[in-house]
């Protein structure tokens, strides 16, 4: 038996092994990830006007079609010799239907590739799936036109051309569609290609919302939440939170959901250039070297990585598998675990096979793997390949949980909230969710906001709640914009990235509110007019500061110093600086709040409490060391040098006080007194 599973695995490995060869040549010369197929201009406005003339003469023949039968159904028909005469014509009709059924069921499936080849892949392949939309779009399919709207106002895989994206929107609002309400809404509150008209923004997304957009949902929860142009309401923040975060939660459910990777463009460029958000390529072939070579550890991570498409790599199973059991065939009981779960779950790579997933989550086990453990629970919980046993699940969460598993964690979480197998008890249920939200898992967060929005186990708390469900929100399918707005700002697409950055601001974002502000204040795009950058980037900045973002905070600071987008403001930068620095222990707000106590810019000159802010920067940060150390310089010597005017201002008002008090030849008197007195002691001393 032993002999006989050796040669399957082998078979496996040898399978899988072929499969990324061929993979490996087709993709050998593309280093690229994110390649951009550019559409001209002419050719987007003759595909848009084409769809636009399309649906106008359809809706013509639809109007003209409806008042002939209209006038048919007036008259009524007495022989029965003019119903024969009509049979051709009902069925000239009826081939019509057909034929229209028919363009749009190729339609239907032409857009169904098209989402799967999207869902498959991040990058080379999209191009083909906007292809078919734009095939989909030409046969009438409105959820193919919506992709193309997107695609021309996000610069997905064509040029950007958002006036034509705004006028294929507001075509497909008009049929009710919801996504292009919250596009035409996202665009009028930035005023981008539109108007900048808050209120009508507002409508747009109230619009969507009741048309079932997720994102206009979120939207208007944050909106509430901040008190943007509307009332701040928790309850109603809640109410579009909640929504949100059951859909999310729904599909976390079903998988574990696509991870976020959040590029912060705030960083230095020598940071942001190798981030470690996104796996460069070079470090990419590094890896696989080697993996290729033995490397157990390696193995792992670019099994996990391809497994759920981390680091800006495709999810590719193939690639998982091979790596995996690479890893186990050399004894990594993780690598047996994450086996074990591909086949539970099932996919291309790894049909699903319960008796499969069952032995490979056995042999981490048997090695004390959390991962291996918390297997076998899922299992038992749910009767898979083995009868439901709800003793032997908590057995095993229980193992998986002590060795700091959030998964494990947040299943023994759910068993005491629902009372799956053991008695209800909400402070177990608490303690176990709160554990595992600790390390981020997303459906302990969820079941949180839970018992907070209804008080369930603890004292209500909306804000909590909220707060909480928001984490949740974040989680949802649009954050995989970050990738896709990160790859075009490092291809110099300003614009593109801009407008995907300044979506995910607007749903509530911190990242992509101080990415938008940072891309607005460098003043490279083209989509937004000069003048209303500072104050948008403003806007912006204040947004991220209030979630907590320390640089944010000290940028609201600078431009209130330097009356960005603002009037100046000593005092206000003061405020916001002393906020960073006392909150936040931002090296930068204290070296900038020293600098206004040394001048009295804003607030009291004060030297001591300079010096004290200076030397506190200093050991905040080592970057502060030398604009610190050049800084008390410059403090001191100045402070000298008006100690030293000020010395000789004193020294010689005195002098002027003696000479009017004792004459112009005092000072010879007081020479001849102290020769005196000398000679006096001298004699005393002597005699």
């Amino acid at each position: 038996m032993k002999l006989l599973s050796l040669l399957i695995e082998t078979l496996i490995i040898l399978g899988v092994t072929i499969k990324n060869i061929e993979a490996e040549r087709h993709n050998k010369k593309q280093k690229q990830r994110n390649v951009t197929i550019q559409i001209s201009v002419n050719e987007i406005k003759q595909f848009l006007s084409h769809i636009l003339e399309r649906r106008k003469l359809v809706k013509v023949i639809n109007k003209r079609e409806n008042l002939l039968e209209k006038k048919k159904s007036q008259h009524k028909l007495r022989i029965k010799g003019i119903q024969n005469k009509d049979l051709p014509k009902r069925n000239q009709n009826y081939l019509k239907k057909q034929a229209k059924k028919k363009i749009t069921d190729e339609g239907d499936q032409l857009f169904k590739l098209g989402i799967k080849i999207l869902q498959q892949s991040k990058s080379q392949k999209q191009k083909e799936a906007y292809i078919l939309f734009a095939k989909a779009a030409d046969m009438g399919n409105l959820k193919a036109m919506e992709k193309m709207a997107d695609a021309l106002l996000f610069g997905n895989f064509v040029m950007q051309n958002i006036t034509a994206a705004i006028q294929l929107y507001e075509s497909l609002a008009k049929e009710g569609s919801y996504k292009a309400q919250n596009a035409l809404g996202f665009l009028s509150s930035y005023g981008i290609g539109m108007e900048y008209n808050q209120a009508k923004a507002l409508i747009y997304y109230t619009f969507g919302s009741a048309g079932g957009s997720m994102m206009s949902q979120m939207i208007l929860g944050y909106r509430y939440l901040s008190g943007i142009n509307v009332l701040q309401n928790c309850e109603v923040a809640l109410y579009h939170y909640k929504k949100v975060a059951d859909y999310i939660a729904d599909k976390l459910e079903k998988s574990e959901g696509i991870p976020v990777e959040k590029v912060r463009l705030t960083e230095r460029p020598e940071n942001l250039s190798s981030n470690s958000e996104i796996l460069d390529w070079d470090i990419y072939q590094y890896y696989k070297f080697l993996a290729e070579r033995g490397d157990v550890h390696i193995q792992v991570s670019l099994g996990q990585l391809h497994l759920i498409g981390r680091k800006g790599l495709d999810q590719d199973y193939y690639k998982a598998l091979y790596y995996f059991l690479k890893a186990a065939k050399a004894g990594s009981a993780n690598a047996m675990a994450f086996i074990g779960k591909m086949y539970l779950e099932g996919n291309d790579a790894a049909p699903q096979n319960n008796a499969t997933a069952f032995k490979y989550f056995s042999m981490a086990a048997k090695k004390g793997n959390a991962i291996g453990l918390h297997g076998l629970g899922l299992l038992y919980f749910y009767g898979k390949g083995v009868p439901v046993n709800y003793a032997e699940a908590l057995k095993y969460f229980q193992k998986a949980a002590e060795k700091g598993w959030p998964n494990a964690q947040f299943q023994l979480g759910f068993m005491y909230y629902s009372g799956s197998g053991v008695w209800k008890d909400y402070k177990l249920a608490f303690k176990y969710f709160y554990l595992a939200s600790q390390s981020g898992q997303p459906l302990a967060i969820y079941y949180l906001a839970e018992m907070y929005a209804t008080g369930t186990g603890v004292l209500r708390s909306c804000r909590t709640a909220v707060e909480l469900y928001k984490g949740v929100c974040e989680l949802g399918h649009w954050a995989e914009k970050f990738l896709t707005a990160y790859f075009a700002y490092k291809d110099g697409d300003i614009d593109s990235s801009l407008v995907q950055y300044a979506l995910l601001a607007e749903m509530g974002y911190e990242v992509a509110q101080s990415n938008s502000a940072f891309i607005l204040e460098s003043k490279k795009a083209n989509i937004v007019e000069k003048e209303k950058m500072y104050p948008m980037a403003l806007l912006l900045w204040n947004r991220a500061a209030i979630q907590g973002n320390a640089f944010a905070r000290v940028k609201i600071g600078d431009y209130h110093y330097y009356g960005y987008g603002t009037k100046k403001d000593y005092q206000t930068a003061a405020t916001h600086y002393s906020i960073a620095a006392h909150k936040y222990h931002s090296a930068q707000a204290m070296f900038n709040l020293a600098y206004m106590y040394e001048h009295g810019l804003g607030i009291s000159k004060d030297i001591h409490l300079a010096r004290r802010l200076y030397d506190m920067a200093a050991q905040t940060s080592p970057d502060a060391h030398m604009p610190v150390f050049f800084a008390l310089m410059k403090l001191e010597t100045v402070h000298l040098l008006q100690d030293i005017l000020f010395f000789n201002f004193t020294m010689r008002w005195k002098w002027t006080q003696l000479d009017n008090t004792l004459g112009p030849y005092w000072d010879l008197f007081a020479i001849g007194l102290i020769v005196a007195v000398l000679i006096y002691l001298l004699r005393n001393r002597y005699g």
